[in-house]
Protein backbone atom coordinates (compact mmCIF):
# COMPACT_ATOMS: atom_id res chain seq x y z
CA UNK A 1 0.00 0.00 0.00
CA UNK A 2 1.10 3.43 -1.09
CA UNK A 3 1.96 6.23 1.85
CA UNK A 4 -1.06 7.96 0.52
CA UNK A 5 -3.50 5.38 0.54
CA UNK A 6 -2.14 4.37 3.81
CA UNK A 7 -3.29 7.92 5.00
CA UNK A 8 -6.19 8.69 3.10
CA UNK A 9 -7.79 4.85 3.86
CA UNK A 10 -7.21 6.12 7.83
CA UNK A 11 -10.92 5.90 9.23
CA UNK A 12 -11.87 6.02 13.05
CA UNK A 13 -13.43 2.60 12.64
CA UNK A 14 -10.18 1.24 10.92
CA UNK A 15 -8.11 3.06 14.07
CA UNK A 16 -10.93 1.38 16.74
CA UNK A 17 -10.78 -2.08 14.93
CA UNK A 18 -7.00 -2.25 15.34
CA UNK A 19 -7.78 -0.62 18.81
CA UNK A 20 -10.15 -3.44 19.92
CA UNK A 21 -7.88 -6.13 18.41
CA UNK A 22 -4.77 -5.01 20.38
CA UNK A 23 -6.93 -4.87 23.14
CA UNK A 24 -8.29 -8.40 23.00
CA UNK A 25 -5.07 -10.01 22.43
CA UNK A 26 -3.07 -8.91 25.34
CA UNK A 27 -3.87 -10.24 28.65
CA UNK A 28 -3.50 -8.00 30.33
CA UNK A 29 -2.63 -4.12 30.97
CA UNK A 30 -1.38 -1.22 33.06
CA UNK A 31 -4.03 1.15 34.54
CA UNK A 32 -2.24 4.66 35.53
CA UNK A 33 -3.29 6.74 38.36
CA UNK A 34 -2.56 9.58 40.18
CA UNK A 35 -1.01 9.50 43.56
CA UNK A 36 -1.05 12.51 46.14
CA UNK A 37 2.28 13.93 45.17
CA UNK A 38 1.11 14.11 41.63
CA UNK A 39 3.09 11.21 40.32
CA UNK A 40 1.59 8.43 37.73
CA UNK A 41 1.59 4.94 39.08
CA UNK A 42 1.16 1.91 36.89
CA UNK A 43 -0.09 -1.32 38.06
CA UNK A 44 -0.82 -4.63 35.93
CA UNK A 45 -4.25 -5.51 35.76
CA UNK A 46 -7.01 -7.31 34.01
CA UNK A 47 -9.56 -5.42 32.25
CA UNK A 48 -12.54 -6.72 30.78
CA UNK A 49 -15.30 -5.79 28.84
CA UNK A 50 -13.27 -5.01 25.58
CA UNK A 51 -15.65 -4.25 23.29
CA UNK A 52 -18.78 -4.96 25.21
CA UNK A 53 -19.93 -1.02 24.70
CA UNK A 54 -19.34 1.70 21.63
CA UNK A 55 -17.32 3.95 24.13
CA UNK A 56 -15.17 1.09 25.11
CA UNK A 57 -15.82 0.94 29.19
CA UNK A 58 -13.78 -0.94 30.67
CA UNK A 59 -14.07 -2.71 34.78
CA UNK A 60 -11.07 -3.99 36.94
CA UNK A 61 -11.58 -5.74 39.69
CA UNK A 62 -9.87 -4.81 42.75
CA UNK A 63 -10.04 -5.15 46.69
CA UNK A 64 -11.30 -1.93 48.14
CA UNK A 65 -7.94 -1.51 50.69
CA UNK A 66 -5.66 -0.99 47.35
CA UNK A 67 -3.57 1.87 46.42
CA UNK A 68 -4.82 2.38 42.80
CA UNK A 69 -8.40 2.59 45.03
CA UNK A 70 -7.48 5.30 47.39
CA UNK A 71 -5.65 7.40 44.31
CA UNK A 72 -8.99 6.68 42.09
CA UNK A 73 -10.95 8.01 45.26
CA UNK A 74 -8.50 11.57 45.38
CA UNK A 75 -8.33 12.02 41.75
CA UNK A 76 -10.31 10.07 38.78
CA UNK A 77 -8.06 10.66 36.03
CA UNK A 78 -6.70 7.48 34.87
CA UNK A 79 -4.73 5.85 31.76
CA UNK A 80 -5.15 2.46 30.69
CA UNK A 81 -2.38 0.88 28.37
CA UNK A 82 -1.90 -2.05 26.31
CA UNK A 83 1.41 -3.36 24.49
CA UNK A 84 1.03 -5.51 21.18
CA UNK A 85 4.52 -7.28 21.64
CA UNK A 86 3.74 -9.46 18.29
CA UNK A 87 2.34 -6.48 16.53
CA UNK A 88 4.56 -3.88 17.59
CA UNK A 89 2.35 -1.32 18.64
CA UNK A 90 0.20 -0.26 21.51
CA UNK A 91 -2.94 1.01 22.86
CA UNK A 92 -3.52 4.18 25.57
CA UNK A 93 -6.48 4.82 26.83
CA UNK A 94 -6.60 7.97 28.56
CA UNK A 95 -10.05 8.85 30.51
CA UNK A 96 -11.60 8.91 33.82
CA UNK A 97 -11.81 6.01 36.45
CA UNK A 98 -14.81 5.31 39.18
CA UNK A 99 -15.50 2.99 41.79
CA UNK A 100 -18.32 0.69 41.02
CA UNK A 101 -19.72 -0.10 45.08
CA UNK A 102 -23.17 -0.98 44.26
CA UNK A 103 -24.12 -4.98 44.45
CA UNK A 104 -26.19 -5.37 41.22
CA UNK A 105 -23.44 -3.79 38.75
CA UNK A 106 -20.78 -5.82 41.00
CA UNK A 107 -22.77 -9.15 40.45
CA UNK A 108 -23.77 -7.78 36.55
CA UNK A 109 -20.03 -8.12 35.88
CA UNK A 110 -19.21 -10.50 37.94
CA UNK A 111 -17.08 -12.91 36.53
CA UNK A 112 -16.57 -16.98 38.12
CA UNK A 113 -12.71 -16.72 36.85
CA UNK A 114 -12.40 -14.17 39.53
CA UNK A 115 -13.14 -16.63 42.46
CA UNK A 116 -9.62 -17.35 43.42
CA UNK A 117 -9.08 -13.88 44.13
CA UNK A 118 -12.23 -12.93 45.83
CA UNK A 119 -13.32 -16.37 47.13
CA UNK A 120 -17.03 -14.60 48.16
CA UNK A 121 -18.00 -13.52 44.73
CA UNK A 122 -19.26 -10.61 43.98
CA UNK A 123 -20.96 -9.92 47.68
CA UNK A 124 -17.74 -10.28 49.22
CA UNK A 125 -16.15 -7.27 51.36
CA UNK A 126 -12.99 -7.35 49.64
CA UNK A 127 -14.19 -7.23 46.02
CA UNK A 128 -14.65 -3.83 44.30
CA UNK A 129 -15.39 -2.71 40.47
CA UNK A 130 -13.26 -0.25 38.97
CA UNK A 131 -14.74 1.32 35.76
CA UNK A 132 -12.59 3.23 33.52
CA UNK A 133 -14.28 4.93 30.95
CA UNK A 134 -12.00 6.56 27.63
CA UNK A 135 -12.44 9.76 25.88
CA UNK A 136 -9.30 9.65 24.39
CA UNK A 137 -7.40 6.30 22.81
CA UNK A 138 -3.96 6.55 20.90
CA UNK A 139 -3.16 3.46 18.49
CA UNK A 140 0.13 2.80 16.99
CA UNK A 141 -0.15 -0.93 15.34
CA UNK A 142 2.27 -1.99 12.27
CA UNK A 143 0.33 -5.04 12.08
CA UNK A 144 -2.71 -2.79 11.24
CA UNK A 145 -0.59 -0.84 9.50
CA UNK A 146 -2.69 1.94 11.66
CA UNK A 147 -0.48 5.49 12.76
CA UNK A 148 -1.05 9.05 12.36
CA UNK A 149 1.16 9.24 9.32
CA UNK A 150 3.06 7.01 7.18
CA UNK A 151 6.59 6.25 8.43
CA UNK A 152 5.58 8.89 11.35
CA UNK A 153 5.94 6.88 14.40
CA UNK A 154 3.14 9.03 15.58
CA UNK A 155 -0.20 7.75 17.15
CA UNK A 156 -3.52 7.74 15.34
CA UNK A 157 -5.90 9.72 18.09
CA UNK A 158 -9.56 8.78 18.45
CA UNK A 159 -11.38 11.57 20.65
CA UNK A 160 -15.24 10.64 22.23
CA UNK A 161 -17.45 13.50 20.67
CA UNK A 162 -21.08 13.78 20.31
CA UNK A 163 -21.63 9.71 21.39
CA UNK A 164 -19.20 8.01 19.35
CA UNK A 165 -15.14 7.60 18.18
CA UNK A 166 -13.84 10.97 15.75
CA UNK A 167 -10.29 10.45 14.67
CA UNK A 168 -8.11 13.64 15.27
CA UNK A 169 -6.69 14.90 12.03
CA UNK A 170 -3.20 15.21 12.62
CA UNK A 171 -1.09 14.51 16.07
CA UNK A 172 2.05 15.89 16.93
CA UNK A 173 5.08 13.43 17.61
CA UNK A 174 6.00 13.13 21.36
Amino acid sequence: MAPEQTASALTAERVLEAALATMRAARYCFLITVDSSGQPQARLVFAYGVGHDPGMTLRIATNPTTRKVHEITRDDRATVAYGDAAGEGYVTLIGQAHLVRGLAERRRWWDEDLRPFFPHGPEGDNFLLIEFRPRRVEVMSFAHKVANEPDSWAPAVLEWAGGRWVLRERVRRG
